[in-house]
């Protein structure tokens, strides 16, 4: 059992080196060669204040930037950005708006009339309820009978004293 555990550990690490220093033995260099960047010093250096960074092969190396691009810690989601409500302001009324107040639909309908020589009788129906109505004659204390002819009914809704017609026949 130990000599299994001794042999893994080195296949372990034969393979890690085989890995590390592999790449670097069977990739070709650019240049033919290694080039190595070393800096000259200010008694070695012909131009005084330069320091000019130059390879074995007297090229001056390329030095990479190997600076991280951005914020490292930069908060990172898969969820959509929120959107911000948008809030619209609308004028407030203060006056509140009074609705005009108007005839409500004729409740009756003719049913028919009765024409004697004095006065003439016209007969309406609201619902179950049956009424016989002459000229001038108030209804439930809200519609007035003005007029009768032969063609129409005028009525007068008493609350806002507004007029109203109701068809009673034709004159053929």
């Amino acid at each position: 059992m130990n000599t299994k555990r001794v042999v893994g550990w080195v296949a372990f690490f034969g393979v890690a080196a085989a890995l590390t220093w592999g790449p670097d033995y069977f990739m070709p260099s650019d240049e033919g060669e290694a080039s190595v960047a070393t800096a000259a010093t200010p008694a070695k250096s012909k131009i005084r204040g330069t320091l000019p960074a130059a390879s074995a092969s007297g090229k001056p190396a390329v030095i990479k930037d190997l600076s991280p691009s951005g914020d490292l810690f930069a908060a990172r989601s898969w969820k959509a950005a929120p959107m911000l409500a948008s809030v619209t302001e609308q004028p407030v009324n203060q006056t509140p708006v009074v609705p005009v107040p108007s005839v409500p639909p004729m409740p009756f309908q003719f049913v028919g009339k009765l024409n004697d020589r004095s006065d003439l009788q016209v007969f309406l129906q609201n619902g179950e309820k049956i009424y016989v109505v002459r000229k001038g004659d108030v209804i439930d204390d809200t519609w007035r009978i003005e007029g009768i002819s032969d063609v129409e009914l005028s009525f007068v809704y008493l609350p806002l004293h507004l007029s109203q017609t109701l068809s009673v026949g034709s004159t053929q």
